[in-house]
This record gives C-alpha cells, sequence and structure tokens, in this order.
C-alpha cells in the first residue's frame, strides 16, 4: 500500500513475516510507534518492494520463510545493496551463526517485547548511513 501524500518524520519500515497473526501484530506494534509499514510475507517479495521504494529506512524480517532465501540471506542482500536501510532480524527457531548477520545489524529472539522491538528498531535505524540525496 503506498500512501496517497508525503510521509513526513514518519520511518517507513519493511516487515518480512510469513505468518499472518505474528506480521498482523508487529504493524500493530509499528504502527503505534508512529512508524510507516510495507509488509512481505517473504524475502523474495520483499526483495521487490525494496527495489521499487526508495523511502523504505529500515527492515525487519523473520528468518525461517519460504522463498528463495532466508532472513540471514535477504539481510546481507540488503546490506549490500541499500548501506542505508537499517537491517534488525528477528527469529524463534534459531540464532546467528559466524557471518550471518551484516555489519550494524541486530538479531532479537522471539518472544520479543513491543517496546524492546522498538527500542532495537531505534537504535539500528540510528547506526545507519544517511540516505544520499535525502529529502
Amino acid at each position: 500500500m503506498k500512501p496517497h501524500r508525503r510521509i513526513v518524520n514518519q520511518p517507513v519500515v519493511l516487515l518480512v513475516e510469513d505468518e499472518p497473526l505474528v506480521r498482523l501484530t508487529q504493524v500493530d506494534i509499528l504502527k503505534e510507534s508512529e512508524f510507516w509499514v510495507v509488509e512481505a510475507q517473504d524475502a523474495d517479495e520483499a526483495f521487490e518492494l525494496l527495489k521499487s521504494r526508495p523511502e523504505i529506512d529500515a527492515i525487519l524480517t523473520d528468518v525461517d520463510m519460504p522463498g528463495s532465501m532466508d532472513g540471514f540471506e535477504f539481510a546481507r542482500l540488503v546490506r549490500q545493496g541499500w548501506p542505508e536501510v537499517a537491517v534488525l532480524v528477528i527469529s524463534g527457531k534459531t540464532g546467528p551463526g559466524p557471518g550471518d548477520l551484516p555489519p550494524n545489524a541486530k538479531f532479537l529472539h522471539k518472544p520479543i517485547m513491543p517496546d524492546d522491538l522498538i527500542a532495537a528498531l531505534q537504535e539500528v535505524m540510528a547506526k545507519r548511513p544517511q540516505k544520499s540525496g535525502a529529502v
């Protein structure tokens, strides 16, 4: 869903989660904290959205998803192609191994308290380089 007007002072988060109820809960948490949310059910869909949506400031991705790549691979791809996009990876099943997380990314284990999720997202966003040509 694209906004009808320009987003002012509202960070845009690309949420990548294949479980509908988990995604719905995370959308509510993010919106209550005044983030604009773009949703994807897997990394393949998220990659296409990222290519077409330059306003995305951060990704919040699960690890275990259907499709051609998991959340760790997607996070590394984002860091290579979009170094100015903040990366937060979450999972309730698996943790990162050596080299799984790109630089300046953060990992959280599910379940996550809403305040902890928002704090981690704000932390990775504070560490990212600024977008060139930002308006």
